[in-house]
């Protein structure tokens, strides 16, 4: 949930999409987001549409506050069933994000589900998710959100290092994600998500591998590992341009990656997307891959972003806002583009070559057939996939991922 949204054109204040976005939607999966825009502290490294107690303070007043959030926020699930008419598919997947989504009571986490099921219904399978930061919740917390029907919870453990994490901001301590596994498993989580953040400022090889030892020794079904990316803005971008922190370059980055791919493999995590491992097909995020195949999601909250039969839109950030529109009756939308078939096209090529299920080739223009042949040829691609019309990465192209979509999609 980036903080700085793109400009595109006016929202209609209905919300209302062009008929053609819901033509052959019932081919379609159909997620929900909700996002959760508060946070106990502002970790350094955070780029996303977040804020603090002291950051809305004064600021929108008793529309921006938390108490009355999740209220709030079914009024825009309710606004979604208007806007999506007659539209009879279940939703396959919600996906509670934040922000850290368990700051709200679990009684206003599972409220916001039962709109979404009430006013849509819930596919038989659904895959219900909750983000949530390790010292906020407890073995009550975790039972309330599976009572309400939540099936998945993911957590964010960065790092098992104490230096490391007070480099994040981060406050939890080291041990407690572990334990936040086990207890989720015992409310009876069937899925598991840990989070982690490789290449941080001050961190060791031997850092990481304590961390995905013990990310791996907790037994989550699945795991993610992102390289720390600097943002422009954030308290960590300054520390590093003043000298106080040293940034960390590529060649490590790609050395804690390839650590990364070889202790998950070894521990039986295969990757199924380049950042993303799971122990079992079953262990994959369905949310995130219907992210990745352009599939079609709702998104609730401040500056959360939705998709649906290729018109993109995205809210207003700040809470205030937000809830200002919703009651007014508006679309809380800032702004709306209509994507091409041309963009829709670079999209698919951009996020499917991300995927082990690899990109189709017949996707790519002569320019970017050729560069898959030289990637080929560079081991970038597998080739018994190419062979079959598939594009997949190599651990090797997967290091280079950026740069081989960069020639795949000319």
């Amino acid at each position: 949930m980036p903080s700085v949204l793109p400009e595109g054109e006016p929202v209609p204040e209905s919300g209302v999409l062009p008929p053609a976005a819901l033509e052959g939607a019932d081919t379609r999966p159909l997620g929900f987001y909700l996002h959760v825009p508060y946070c106990a502290t502002r970790c350094g490294y955070c780029d996303f549409n977040t804020y603090t107690a002291t950051e809305l303070r004064g600021t929108g007043g008793v529309l921006a506050s938390r108490d009355n959030y999740a209220a709030t926020l079914v009024d825009e699930v309710r606004l979604a069933r208007k806007v999506l008419g007659d539209d009879t598919r279940p939703v396959r997947t919600v996906f509670v994000g934040g922000g850290t989504p368990t700051l709200l009571p679990a009684d206003d986490l599972v409220r916001m589900l039962a709109a979404v099921r009430d006013e849509f219904g819930l596919a038989p399978d659904a895959e219900i998710t909750t983000e949530a930061n390790p010292e906020s919740v407890d073995p009550a917390y975790l039972t309330a959100l599976r009572e309400g029907g939540f099936n998945r919870v993911s957590f964010g453990m960065q790092s098992a290092r104490p230096h490391v994490l007070k480099i994040l901001d981060r406050t939890h301590t080291p041990g407690r994600p572990e334990a936040c596994v086990a207890e989720a498993r015992a409310a009876g989580f069937e899925h598991v998500n840990l989070d982690l953040i490789y290449g941080t400022p001050g961190e060791s090889d031997d850092d990481w591998r304590a961390s995905l030892d013990a990310a791996i020794g907790a037994a989550p079904d699945h795991v993610s590992a992102y390289a720390l990316i600097v943002e422009d803005g954030t308290r960590l971008a300054r520390q590093i341009r003043r000298g106080e922190i040293p940034m960390t370059d590529d060649d490590v980055h790609a050395d804690r990656y390839l650590i990364a791919d070889e202790t998950f493999a070894a521990a039986g995590y295969d990757w199924y997307e380049v950042s993303n491992w799971a122990n079992s097909p079953g262990g994959r995020c369905l949310h995130n891959e219907l992210y990745w195949r352009g599939a079609d999601w709702w998104g609730a909250g401040p500056g959360a972003h939705s998709h649906v039969g290729g018109v993109r839109w995205w809210n207003v950030k700040h809470p205030g806002a937000y809830a200002a529109a919703l009651a007014e009756g508006r679309s809380p939308g800032a702004g709306r583009e209509l994507l091409s078939d041309e963009d829709r096209r670079v999209e698919r090529v951009l996020l499917e070559l991300r995927l082990r299920d690899g990109c189709p080739l017949d996707l790519l223009r002569p320019a970017g057939l050729e560069a898959a042949g030289r990637a080929l040829g560079d081991g970038l691609l597998e080739r018994a996939p190419f062979e079959r019309g598939l594009a997949v990465l190599t651990l090797r192209g997967r290091l280079l991922a950026d740069a081989v979509v960069r020639d795949l999609v000319d």
